[in-house]
């Protein structure tokens, strides 16, 4: 992606802290709570959601203090290195990342120490960063 096609790509700040568990059960998570990624294989169970809403059961192991950029709007499937384009320029600034997607978007967790400097080189590279999170809710 140049640097061109960066500045045509916007990206929210999920305002709150989130934390990524494994889980053994899921009996004690409400599916009802308005934001959560939950990916399951046959090795295991993870689910993504704010720190204050982690299940008080069924957690295994958990990492806590990530922010989640949210890329703004609906992306096609046809869209190529949208999500590689951020990944590079954070990696090239020692910042690893966690990426979740849905069907519409992608979401790139940093930890909270680095939620700063990640805004920052994104911004200085052409990506329009808000803090200001607006839910299609």
């Amino acid at each position: 992606m140049d640097q061109n096609q960066s500045a045509k790509v916007s990206l929210w700040v999920i305002p709150e802290p989130l934390t990524v568990c494994r889980m053994h059960s899921l009996a004690g998570f409400s599916f009802e709570e308005s934001f959560y990624f939950l990916g399951k294989t046959e090795e295991e169970i993870s689910l993504v959601c704010p720190t204050a809403k982690v299940p008080v059961s069924g957690v295994e192991k958990r990492e806590d203090g990530w922010r989640a950029l949210k890329i703004e709007g609906e992306l096609d499937f046809s869209l190529v290195g949208i999500l590689a384009g951020l990944a590079g320029i954070l990696a090239d600034h020692g910042i690893s990342i966690f990426a979740v997607s849905t069907f519409n978007t992608d979401y790139v967790l940093v930890k909270e120490t680095c939620l700063r400097k990640a805004t920052e080189v994104l911004t200085q590279s052409g990506y329009i960063v808000t803090d200001t999170f607006r839910s299609n809710t």
